[in-house]
């Protein structure tokens, strides 16, 4: 009887402690999505992992290739916050377009990233000067408006 109870006593704890570092994981975990006036808007806590989504300031992208870093202005129209990123740029990555960058935000202010994730559009284009003879490639996947197959 006291071994059953020592033993299902065990099994608790060990339970509690299993769901004690999961909690504490996913916590750890988890990233906000923001733009940077809700950023600005928010008590900032150190620490707290953030993607900050936006576009960046033309004129305002600083790179120093030699170190990989890149400085740059984030702004969503309301408000601007400094990023700072070490690391290789995606090659859409560029001023002007959107980006969402996924890091913490430093004491001073700035956005220290760790990652940069560069917007594209979703409309496809061909490229200039594409292979010969795409015109007719999609002639032929046209339907012939006689209703006649090609």
């Amino acid at each position: 009887m006291i071994r059953r109870r020592r033993l299902l006593m065990g099994g608790g704890v060990i339970v509690l402690a299993l769901g004690a570092l999961i909690l504490t994981g996913v916590r750890q975990s988890v990233v906000y999505f923001v733009t940077p006036s809700e950023l600005m808007a928010q008590d900032r806590p150190a620490g707290r992992a953030y993607r900050l989504g936006g576009m960046v300031v033309q004129g305002s992208l600083e790179q120093d290739l030699a170190a990989r870093e890149q400085r740059f202005l984030l702004t969503d129209g309301k408000a601007s916050i400094p990023v700072h990123h070490r690391g290789i740029p995606p090659d859409l990555f560029a001023e002007g377009r959107g980006a969402v960058v996924e890091g913490r935000l430093g004491a001073d202010g700035t956005f220290q990233a760790s990652l940069i994730m560069a917007k594209h559009s979703e409309d496809y284009r061909a490229p200039e000067g594409a292979a010969p003879g795409h015109e007719e490639l999609l002639r032929t996947l046209r339907p012939d408006p006689s209703g006649v197959p090609r």
